[in-house]
């Protein structure tokens, strides 16, 4: 099984992380391993998981099953809302699930900020990093706020936040304050999620016909050119080799500018400062 060719993105540690990943977010129990499997044989690198994704234990199957070097590989799992109080143990089931001694990357999945437990959760990610089983550590879904806590009370940056984040709902102020910080950005729902009129829109389209792409590399690409790391969601081999194909060409000035200009602050997912589901 041959990698396709993604650029890597250097994160604060020194860590490198590929650009474009499967995620396995909504998966349905059962498929997990498949569609993991897929995407390593379509040359995928790079596996987005989480614990309440409840498909863990198939990505490490498929994992295992692939012959492919661990070295080779790049490993995200998130510690649950729940299990902020409880991180070290938390992250160890993870492991086992996983069928793997150490991942990659490791997030708090949401800041929960109403019941004050995330920083208490970022010190002991702290310490699982220190120990090597996790070659990164990061947050999800984190506002400046929840941010600024972290680096006022550890003076440890994240290495990514990973956030809801395409072309309707820009979060630039968050945005801005990660660049600042080195904070890299991972975007969940990238394309938003098949929820909205982006691909049939005429600058989109415009763009589309003028590079011989999708409307959907279109915005993929408007992404990997801001240095985002992208997980668009698909359990269809064809379109994940489609989502592939965008570091061939590149948007120009204004078919970007046009692309900045849908910013409407319309977020599709839960809002960070209010989910409070554990």
């Amino acid at each position: 099984m041959t990698a396709l060719q993604i650029p890597n993105i250097t994160l604060n540690n020194g860590t490198s992380i590929p650009q474009l990943g499967s995620g396995v977010y909504l998966v349905a129990p059962g498929e997990a391993e498949g569609v993991v499997s897929s995407a390593l044989e379509a040359g995928y690198r790079h596996i987005d998981t989480a614990t309440i994704y409840e498909n863990e234990a198939e990505v490490g199957r498929a994992i295992a099953s692939s012959g492919i070097p661990r070295d080779e590989l790049f490993v995200t799992t998130k510690l649950w809302n729940s299990d902020q109080t409880r991180a070290a143990e938390a992250f160890d089931e993870s492991l086992d699930r996983l069928g793997l001694d150490r991942v990659d990357l490791y997030l708090i999945h949401w800041p929960q900020a109403m019941f004050g437990e995330a920083l208490g959760a970022w010190k002991s990610l702290i310490e699982i990093a220190e120990s090597g089983r996790a070659s990164a550590i990061g947050v999800s879904n984190f506002e400046i706020s929840d941010l600024q806590q972290l680096l006022d009370e550890t003076g440890v940056v994240p290495a990514v936040n990973q956030i809801e984040l395409h072309p309707l709902h820009q979060r630039r102020e968050l945005v801005a304050f990660c660049a600042e910080h080195g904070i890299a950005i991972e975007a969940w729902g990238p394309l938003a999620q098949g929820k909205s009129d982006l691909f049939e829109r005429p600058e989109i389209l415009a763009a589309a016909a003028a590079h011989g792409k999708t409307p959907a590399q279109v915005v993929l690409r408007w992404h990997v050119q801001q240095d985002r790391i992208v997980f668009p969601k698909t359990t269809r081999r064809e379109r994940m080799l489609e989502n592939a194909d965008i570091f061939d060409f590149a948007l120009e000035a204004d078919e970007m500018a046009a692309i900045d200009a849908y910013e409407a602050g319309t977020n599709l997912g839960p809002d960070p400062r209010t989910f409070d589901v554990r």
